[in-house]
């Protein structure tokens, strides 16, 4: 239960920073704002992880590390793909192989969740998609120079690119080993700061955001250690297929935001999938494998 409970911190951390930096890139490139909430994530976890202990085992820095570069590039490549390709496709097709990859690799390594959790694993998949939809309006008004978004099969690569990326993210924070404490964190941040900060570079969007988006940076990089501790330690007290599958229903907690602070609508399927990402949640606690 407390891995749970911890894998559903770290879902509503995600979602309400995933929240933050949309708003943020509303008015600078999206990664602006990750140029500057990475890094500011490697010195706050830097200064946890002392307070927690733990040796710097290699193997456990290595995950990190590798957690922390298929974490900068699945950014790195989801925003490419929102640059170019229409949102109510590229976001739930994302989302499903976040929570998929994780799963999947669980179960080739011998993991077995009990009936009422698989039954909760399937509802979950389903919700993450349902949630990450996109409402018929802004499916409607989703255009970039006066030409429709497609999801063309460069826009299809970038997705699923960035789905598998972050859920191999998952799968390295998994392996680390709770005896290195906060330090393969360290190195998973660090990873993805030179990453995306590659990224930036690349694309000439290597300038730091001021005023509003700047404070929103802040927030996120705050809420990104949040949720990125509360995952480790969910990792480290339960299965992967079970932890990974609750930490993302993210979405959902982005749209109950849009919803109530910006007046965004919620369409029935959204609804839908957070009746789902309940049921789910309940029936993976209640099985008692989640520990």
């Amino acid at each position: 239960m407390t891995a749970v409970l911890l894998a559903l911190l770290a879902s509503l951390a995600y979602g309400v920073s995933d929240f933050a930096g949309g708003v943020a890139s509303r008015r600078v490139a999206a990664l602006r704002v990750v140029i500057v909430s990475y890094p500011l994530s490697v010195l706050l976890v830097l200064a946890l992880a002392p307070l927690v202990g733990g040796s710097l085992d290699t193997a456990a820095m290595m995950w990190g590390v590798a957690a922390g570069v298929t974490s900068g590039v699945a950014v790195w490549w989801f925003y490419a793909a929102l640059a170019q390709g229409p949102m109510a496709v590229v976001s739930p097709v994302t989302a499903v192989l976040v929570a998929g990859v994780p799963v999947l690799v669980g179960l080739v390594l011998g993991e077995r969740p009990t009936p009422p959790a698989y039954v909760g694993i399937l509802c979950a998949l389903v919700a993450v998609v349902l949630v990450s939809q996109e409402s018929p309006d802004d499916v409607n008004e989703e255009i970039t120079g006066g030409r429709p978004l497609r999801f063309s099969k460069h826009v299809a690569l970038l997705t699923v690119g960035s789905g598998i990326a972050f859920g191999l993210t998952f799968v390295c924070l998994h392996e680390t080993g709770s005896a290195a404490g906060l330090w393969p964190l360290v190195a998973a941040r660090a990873a993805a700061t030179v990453v995306v900060w590659l990224a930036a570079v690349t694309t000439g969007e290597f300038h730091a955001p001021r005023g509003r988006p700047l404070r929103l940076a802040v927030y996120v990089s705050i809420l990104d250690v949040i949720a990125n501790v509360a995952m480790l330690y969910a990792f480290h007290g339960s299965m992967l297929s079970l932890v990974s599958v609750i930490g993302s229903l993210y979405p959902a907690a982005t749209v109950l935001l849009a919803m109530g602070l910006l007046g965004e609508r919620v369409g029935p399927r959204q609804q839908i999938g957070m009746v789902l990402a309940l049921g789910a949640v309940a029936l993976i606690a209640v099985s008692g494998s989640a520990g």
